[in-house]
């Protein structure tokens, strides 16, 4: 289990402005500021939950990732994180933990793959037996097989995190950290790591804590949401919850036989062509169902879509309500 109580960190930073002047006077005398990266945030996530941890840059997700994994020791708060303190029992605490950074590798960049993969081994002090499962395991679920005598430079980026996560297994780790897991991947390698990542979770009950701004990501791997802005959780919440709260309308398209229906109330045209019609409605004023009832009385209907808010509209909606 993961929880945070109260957990605040203050970064001091240098300024100065631009030109060759400010520069030689700031050999002598720097002028700083205090940036609050974190102010007391809290909450807790069970074993075995994937968490999507979203919001704007500079929010303070990384800074609360690196306190979590043990880089960085709060100014303030508590975190434990299966019955440890990061930063106090880090080399226990490491052992547990897996991270993915998607901008930063872990694997060294002129050597085969398979020999990152033994050097981690070795760090981590896998049994061979272990690690040899580990291995033999990855490679089927990750289509490894022709990666691992390739150097790291010469793989492609789709190729490349699908070794990171590998990397970032190897040990077995309880909880896993993914920043950005998916950056600059195609289709069809994001399709892989998210099916992977599921699978992980399912099977081994792996804990999963995500932060990234594709919400493709968020909607197919985690069902809550942790929402981070100007250092503090402002939100928390299933994906269900916040498509209902955020979502203001039901758009349908429809396709039909016969002349242009009367609309009901709560229903606003948008587009119109012969046989076929692109609406929206609201549902506090008409429910779906009896929109499609109304329109079936009057019209044969071909075909049918109603679709609701997007996820990227709805954390466009989340940060305008929280001005992040």
């Amino acid at each position: 289990m993961i929880k945070l109580a109260d957990i605040s960190k203050s970064f001091r930073v240098a300024k100065r402005d631009a030109g060759f002047g400010r520069a030689v006077k700031a050999l002598f005398s720097r002028e700083y500021e205090t940036i609050k990266a974190l102010d007391r945030v809290s909450f807790t996530i069970e074993a075995g939950e994937m968490v999507g941890y979203i919001g704007p840059n500079g929010a303070g997700k990384s800074t609360t990732i690196k306190i979590m994994c043990g880089v960085l020791t709060p100014d303030a708060g508590r975190c434990e994180i299966n019955g440890r303190t990061p930063w106090q029992e880090r080399t226990a605490h490491v052992r547990e933990i897996g991270v993915v950074f998607g901008q930063r590798s872990q694997l060294w960049w002129d050597v085969p793959v398979i020999d990152s993969f033994e050097l981690i081994r070795d760090i981590y002090g896998v049994n061979d037996l272990s690690y040899r499962s580990s291995l033999e395991e990855l490679k089927e679920l990750l289509e490894l097989q022709e990666l691992l005598k390739t150097p790291a430079r010469a793989l492609s980026l789709g190729q490349r995190m699908r070794c990171e996560i590998a990397a970032s297994l190897i040990h077995k780790p309880k909880v896993l950290f993914l920043d950005e897991p998916t950056i600059g991947l195609d289709a069809v390698s994001k399709i892989a790591v998210r099916q992977f990542i599921r699978r992980l979770n399912t099977e081994q009950g792996t804990t999963v804590i995500l932060t990234t701004h594709d919400m493709q990501d968020i909607e197919a791997l985690t069902e809550r949401i942790l929402l981070v802005g100007k250092g503090r959780i402002l939100l928390d919440g299933t994906m269900t919850e916040l498509k209902r709260r955020f979502s203001q309308s039901k758009t349908l398209a429809i396709e039909y036989r016969g002349e242009l229906p009367d609309l009901p109330d709560g229903s606003i045209l948008r587009e119109s062509s012969v046989g076929r019609v692109l609406l929206d409605i609201d549902p506090e004023l008409i429910s779906v169902s009896d929109f499609i009832a109304s329109l079936s009385a009057q019209v044969e209907i071909l075909d049918l879509s109603v679709s609701g808010i997007s996820s990227e509209e709805m954390v466009a909606a989340m940060y305008k309500e929280y001005r992040i």
